[in-house]
């Protein structure tokens, strides 16, 4: 299951919208506020008013200083009037709906610009320093990069930028580094002329403000008192904060050679992070909110990783949450149609901004550049059309000014939108409204402000006619799933949306659809009649979810028949074939080899392969038998059984069978019909034909649960020393893929990394390539950080006596992976290039950075699976977390084994003097272990 985010948002919205967001996203963890109606407090202002008011609602703390300190923060400003981009007002651009992009899988199908920037924003602050516990963020702007975020340092207050040229940087707020401490904010500029720019560039290092900010509660502290904040009553001075603006009077003070003095300020320690390959998207007008959806959609050109196969005539024509029943053109371009209902007699030309359309039959001609919003008002059935140019929202024209002379100052507060009922609108109305812009002037009703539209817009009325078109939309887009991105969404969040707006199911799909849509569609069923709660669909449910993985399994073993086996007798009748395996420790990027998300995506794993106590821990003996039967034996359980036909060895299934593993390996061996081949009648007469019977010993000298990938490496290793003894040639590369088949059909799932990590020795980074076929790259690591006695003492390794197996923690994330769950997907992404990341720590050869390392992979896999540490385990990490730089519990975490990396070698002694002093249980010990150089071994008597 997964970990549960505690991250609180503050957002600053419009008036009308905190009363409606407090209701609609209750579930969200939003804390929404407007800006203080005594008037502009700047940006400063508005964020401490924010956060004043956020403080003020929580019980239980009364000092702010405390509250500061206490948790991690998101704070977005989305509360401005949004004169230039009128659509969504009244909601903030925040909660400007997003399309679905054809290249990302995950997505929701109702989602808003936010759902699109907060991921980045939980990164930054999960990655951050202790203390750095606030991240202030612009709501107009999307950043998006590549790869892992750099490392961030620790400041009172860190910046984040963009390298862009000097041309365009001049259009931006500009953070300069010097050149000798990249990373130290020297100083910034409010657009520097390009001039200027190359006057500082000899020296200086640029980066443009992208509006992302970190703070310690120190520096944000400081905002506080230069808004007038008062100590002793925990209030503003004046009720209200006074104007600061941060990104000019506040930024301008920062850094080494601060261009404004504030002494208290100008003491902060500041850094500059650039985000690597970062991009900037603006939605600030009409004009930006197509350019920039329509550059996101175009993002990747690589057809192998968009899964939309529809085409659209242009680029930039947007449909989200519409009816529409005209077909578009080339000729239409740059057309936005959201929230709308448009009817066939519609005529569309381009540069279009089309919202809030009621169901209708009209004939509506509407010209270029003309933009149309129906906004819903009051408590009953008002409404408001207003007009606009696309470029000019400035009152209801088409680029023609009418000469009319205003009765207001400010455009924005100019009565000019007419009321109607619902009743009374019609073709006509509307057509006259795009033909005659003016024609408000000596109306008789009542007429509305562009500001006052923002307050009196009914977004109940509003969501809900959006969710009654995304309803009609779901189930178009499921039943033409062929052009459409329906089975790349977040399929846990649509079946709760096909759920609740009690939607039938799309026919189910055939045979000739691609084997991974399929088993996206058997789990989306699934999740669907699991959450209607009735016992009937439940057990479907349960049949569909079974279907899944049944499909998954099958395809994987389907592989090894297309390349049967050929046993045939390779030792003397006196000889024993002896294979043996280390344990691995994974460091990174475990479950990103987990079928289906590396089939989809490929998976990236860093681990070690180790010896226990001086010994390779799993070991299986092979030798020549009289009788023409199987014996199988394991030395460490103390049973035995004889298999003397092909359906005795293929029930390796079997519920409590000791020996399932050596069976399902000798089926792939080429043991079994489906698997071998030379067609034989009998077990019997294949082993005569053979030359003998055989006799299988297992030894696995390490406990179930362990976290050490035993069952996978046992699987490895008997499957190696089966090769050997039947003379098949397999190489260590095919040993691992047909672990990974033996896994599927045992039914215990899994991926690749646990038998690569065993049958390869020393520390490497596996690397797999999207496809069925998964066959890992492998670049090693150097290991002398380990195998150096003196920093290898500080690492240790200790057995919890805990146990939790991983069958059912790996069916509920793979189960995650098949519904597309947008939380899963972001979490194995960023384990996917935090591997990349402890690889290179290796690299630099510095245990520091190493053990860092290793503790975020183990804070990465709480946040997948939040069992993952129990409180018996928390327990041993708190007894001894004053001696550790980072531990991680291995494999699937909850018990097993935990890997400690001890602040030094006196640390190291004092841990065990601790835990061994009073054992969590009667198994609980430190085991002694080293690098195996050569992983999987097999030798003969």
């Amino acid at each position: 299951m997964l970990a549960s985010t505690m991250l609180k948002k503050l957002l600053t919205i419009p008036p009308s919208f905190k009363n409606f967001g407090d209701s609609y996203f209750a579930d969200k963890n939003y804390f929404f506020c407007t800006d203080p109606a005594s008037g502009k407090v700047g940006s400063g202002g508005g964020t401490v008013n924010l956060l004043n008011e956020a403080f003020k609602q929580e019980a239980g703390i009364t000092d702010l200083n405390a509250w500061l300190e206490k948790d991690s923060r998101l704070i977005i400003h989305a509360g401005g009037q949004s004169r230039r981009a009128p659509a969504y007002a009244a909601v903030g651009k925040v909660f400007t709906p997003m399309p679905i992009f054809k290249w990302k899988r995950g997505q929701q199908i109702d989602q808003s610009l936010i759902d699109l920037q907060i991921p980045l924003f939980e990164d930054i602050l999960n990655n951050a320093p202790a203390g750095l516990n606030h991240l202030v963020a612009s709501g107009d702007v999307l950043i998006r990069t590549e790869g892992a975020l750099p490392e961030i340092p620790d400041a009172d207050v860190v910046c984040f930028g963009l390298w862009e040229q000097a041309e365009k940087a001049s259009n931006f707020g500009v953070f300069f580094s010097e050149k000798t401490s990249p990373h130290e904010l020297a100083f910034t500029l409010q657009k520097p002329s390009p001039e200027r720019l190359q006057e500082l560039q000899p020296d200086h290092l640029f980066y443009i403000d992208i509006g992302i900010w970190l703070f310690k509660p120190k520096a944000l502290k400081l905002i506080f008192e230069r808004c007038g904040w008062n100590e002793a009553s925990q209030s503003f001075a004046n009720g209200a904060p006074s104007f600061y603006d941060m990104y000019t009077t506040f930024g301008q003070a920062l850094g080494k050679n601060p261009t404004l003095i504030d002494e208290a300020i100008n003491e902060l320690k500041v850094a500059v992070v650039p985000l690597p390959k970062g991009e900037f998207y603006h939605f600030g007008n009409s004009a930006e909110l197509i350019e920039s959806t329509s550059k996101l959609q175009g993002l990747v050109k690589n057809q192998e990783e968009i899964w939309q196969n529809k085409i659209k005539p242009t680029p930039d024509l947007f449909t989200l949450n519409a009816v529409t029943k005209i077909e578009l053109h080339s000729k239409n371009s740059h057309i936005w149609i959201e929230n709308s209902w448009i009817g066939p007699k519609w005529v569309l030309d381009s540069k279009h901004i089309i919202t809030g359309v009621p169901q209708n039959d009209w004939q509506i001609n509407l010209p270029a550049q003309t933009c149309i919003d129906f906004i819903p008002i009051g408590d009953s059935d008002e409404w408001c059309i207003r007009i606009y140019n696309f470029y000019n929202p400035q009152l209801p024209k088409r680029g023609v000014n009418a000469n009319h002379q205003f009765s207001a100052d400010d455009w924005f507060n100019e009565p000019v939108y007419e009321v109607y009922k619902s009743d009374e609108l019609s073709e006509a109305v509307v057509q006259n409204l795009i033909d005659n812009p003016f024609s408000y002037v000596g109306s008789s009703r009542r007429l509305v402000s562009a500001a006052n539209l923002a307050n009196e817009v009914n977004l109940f009325r509003q969501y809900a006619q959006r969710n009654e078109y995304l309803k009609s939309n779901m189930s178009a887009i499921a039943g033409n799933w062929k052009r459409s991105v329906f089975y790349q969404l977040d399929l846990k969040h649509a079946a709760t949306i096909f759920n609740k707006a009690e939607l039938s199911l799309p026919p189910e799909l055939g045979q000739d659809a691609p084997l991974l849509t399929r088993l996206h569609d058997q789990m989306f069923r699934s999740e669907v009649l699991a959450k209607s709660g009735v016992d009937e669909k439940l057990a479907q449910a349960k049949i569909h979810e079974e279907r899944a993985f049944g499909l998954l399994a099958e395809t994987i073993v389907e592989t090894a028949k297309t390349n049967l086996a050929e046993p045939r007798l390779n030792v003397m009748s006196d000889q024993i074939v002896w294979g043996r395996s280390p344990v691995r420790l994974d460091l990174a990027g475990g479950w990103t080899d987990t079928p289906p998300n590396c089939l989809i995506n490929g998976g990236k794993v860093l681990n070690l392969a180790v010896e226990l106590n001086g010994q390779p821990p799993l070991q299986v003996f092979i030798k020549p038998s009289e009788h023409f039967s199987i014996t199988l034996r394991s030395i460490d359980l103390g049973v035995k059984e004889d298999v003397t036909s092909f359906d005795e060895l293929k029930n390796y299934t079997a519920i409590g069978s000791a020996f399932s593993i050596p069976k399902a390996a000798l089926c792939l061996a080429g043991f079994h019909p489906d698997f071998s081949a030379v067609n034989y009648t009998s077990l019997q007469e294949q082993l005569e034909a053979f030359g003998c019977g055989i006799e299988l010993t297992l030894l696995a000298a390490i406990p179930k649960g362990s976290g050490l990938g035993t069952s996978s490496i046992l699987a490895s290793t008997v499957l190696g020393t089966l090769s050997d003894f039947c003379n098949l040639k397999w190489d260590k590369y095919t040993i691992c893929s047909r672990t990974l088949m033996l896994e599927q059909m045992l039914t215990t799932g899994g991926g690749w990394q646990d038998q690569y990590g065993g049958v390869f020795g020393g520390i490497k980074l596996l690397e797999s390539k999207p496809g069925i076929i998964q066959q890992p790259t492998v670049r090693w690591a150097p290991d002398h950080i380990f195998s150096d006695p003196a920093s290898a003492s500080t690492v240790l390794l200790y057995y919890t006596g805990i146990t939790r197996m991983a069958k059912n923690i790996l069916a509920e994330i793979v189960k995650g992976m098949f519904l597309n769950g947008n939380q899963y997907l972001r979490i194995l992404e960023e384990m996917n290039h935090h591997a990349l990341k402890t690889y290179e720590a290796f690299q630099y050869g510095n245990m520091d950075d190493v053990a860092l390392a290793i503790g975020k992979s183990w804070k990465l896999n709480q946040r997948l699976d939040s069992g993952t540490n129990t409180p018996e385990t928390q327990a041993i990490i708190e007894r001894v977390a004053d001696y550790l730089i980072s531990c991680k519990l291995l494999g699937a975490g909850g018990g097993g084994y935990m890997l400690m990396f001890a602040k030094d070698a006196e640390a190291a002694m004092r841990i065990k003097a601790t835990l061994n002093a009073n054992p969590t249980n009667k198994r609980a010990r430190f085991v002694d272990w080293s690098v195996s150089a050569d992983g999987f071994k097999v030798s003969r008597s």
